[in-house]
């Protein structure tokens, strides 16, 4: 049977002595969602933290007001900072896809030269469940140093929320990367994150498609959708592709 265990004190314990490993100070983007609040929380119990906010003209006050809430209550210096001019001058537009993905890369880009002057290392909020479905801007919210969440799926990321003592309101938002008006990260996937998380958790475990969508009581179609966008997005999760030539290559046998 697929289940997915709530090990969130282990977990904290096992990222956090992770973090104070690097004895670098952290930098990262504060959005008001759980991700980037869980991160928050787990770097500022383990090294010098420093947080960027960066909304723009779509972005949801109470989204803005969450986030330096979060930063002030786990003691975490934060910076303000409106990108909507600096999108204005990548524009005009000819999809909300591209200026959606612009909107992710610009933040990544002040959050490199927040770490460059500071000497920090970027800490990233991707979980899991973003990673292996590619749900992420390829060097926008996909590129930092570190990824103190990337092994954790979304149900598990909930679990940690709760165990470090994020805010519910925080805990119970419709999850968005509000990259555009209306935008829901399970609207977009077609699927909500705990069946997808038991999917990819299926995956995890080597079980064949058929034991999965029996196990899940789930239609064989909607595990086959899944799989399908977990191997298109295989680009995603790896250095750009090499051609191997010598003895040991980078990214593909020497890590």
């Amino acid at each position: 049977m697929i289940v997915i265990e709530n090990k969130a004190e282990e977990q904290i314990e096992a990222i956090t002595a992770f973090l104070k490993s690097f004895r670098k100070s952290m930098i990262l983007g504060l959005s008001g969602g759980i991700d980037s609040s869980v991160v928050a929380k787990l770097c500022s119990l383990s090294v010098k933290t420093k947080a960027l906010i960066m909304p723009d003209s779509i972005t949801p006050k109470s989204n803005v007001d969450d986030a330096i809430e979060t930063a002030k209550n786990f003691g975490i210096e934060y910076e303000i900072i409106d990108i909507e001019k600096i999108l204005e001058d990548f524009g005009p537009f000819k999809s909300d896809l591209a200026r959606a993905n612009t909107k992710a890369r610009i933040r990544m880009v002040l959050l490199y030269k927040k770490a460059n002057e500071e000497s920090s290392l970027v800490a990233g909020a991707g979980n899991k469940s973003e990673i292996l479905t590619g749900y992420f801007t390829k060097y926008g919210d996909g590129a930092c140093d570190i990824l103190p969440i990337g092994d954790l799926y979304k149900t598990e990321v909930r679990y940690l929320a709760k165990a470090l003592d994020i805010p519910k309101k925080i805990i119970d938002k419709v999850p968005s990367a509000d990259l555009y008006e209306g935008q829901s990260d399970e609207k977009e996937l077609g699927v909500d994150y705990a069946t997808l998380d038991e999917i990819l958790r299926g995956f995890e475990l080597q079980m064949k498609k058929e034991e999965i969508s029996i196990d899940l009581n789930i239609p064989l179609k909607e595990i086959e959708k899944v799989e399908k966008r977990v191997n298109e997005n295989r680009h995603k999760r790896r250095t750009p592709i090499i051609l191997k030539l010598g003895l040991r290559t980078p990214g593909v046998d020497w890590f």
